[in-house]
This record gives structure tokens, C-alpha cells and sequence, in this order.
């Protein structure tokens, strides 16, 4: 993801890191969000840049949809992390509570949600979210 200079542009997360250290390396393969927390952000980064395929591989078989279409009118745009209850390397369950903002079809809006994440086989994965 470059800007239209051809300058790095930062990760969508909000971390101050570039696309491509940050989040992309994770949409690319080269290695797995070591924590809930960064798989987290970085599936809030595949909402931004468009990468339906990441968010399907990273939710859990149990609560994956068959097919995700996202919405093109859709951006978002900033990701703000309220909480985390484990989710560290070492542990294979965790809670992240977040609050992502976007704008749809010309309007602001904003999700907060406290979603569930396992780890198997040395990968995190999204679970769902927790109700209200």
C-alpha cells in the first residue's frame, strides 16, 4: 500500500508502522499475528484495504460465513483499542474490545464490539463477538 508519490503509507491500525511491516506482512503470509491483539488490527487492516480472503482465513471454522462481500462504499478509517483480556503468545484464549470507525456512503459511523479469539495449531483466530 503506497501513496500516490510512491511513499509508504501507515498501517491502518494506528500503529506507527508502515503497511507492509505492520499489518501486511500478515495479509501476506510471512508469519501469523503473534497475539490477539495484533490479529485484531490486523484484520481491521484487511477491512481498510479490501482483503476479504485474510478475514476468512483468520475466523475460526465454527463462526466463518461461506462467502464475505464487503462493501466498496465502505472505509475505514480509524481503530481504537478499549481493552484486552489475554490473548498474549503464550495463551490460546483472548478478549479484545475495540471501537472502529468508518464512513458509508458518505456518513460516519462506528462499531464497538468485544470479540472472542482462540488459538489452534499456533494460530490466533477470530471467534465472534461477544453480545452486549
Amino acid at each position: 500500500m503506497r501513496s500516490p508519490l510512491g511513499t509508504p503509507r501507515p498501517c491502518p491500525c494506528g500503529l506507527l508502522q508502515t503497511y507492509h511491516t505492520c499489518c501486511g506482512r500478515f495479509h501476506a503470509g510471512e508469519s501469523a499475528a503473534p497475539t490477539a491483539e495484533l490479529l485484531m488490527r490486523s484484520r481491521f487492516s484487511a477491512f481498510a484495504v479490501g482483503d476479504g480472503a485474510y478475514l476468512l482465513q483468520t475466523w475460526h471454522p465454527s463462526t466463518r460465513p461461506q462467502h464475505l462481500d464487503l462493501d466498496p462504499e465502505q472505509r475505514w478509517t480509524e481503530l481504537e483499542i478499549l481493552g484486552r483480556t489475554g490473548g498474549r503468545m503464550l495463551e490460546v484464549e483472548g478478549i479484545v474490545e475495540f471501537r472502529a470507525h468508518y464512513r458509508a456512503h458518505g456518513r460516519p459511523g462506528t462499531l464497538w464490539e468485544r470479540s472472542r479469539f482462540v488459538r489452534e495449531g499456533g494460530c490466533w483466530l477470530y471467534l465472534d463477538a461477544i453480545p452486549r
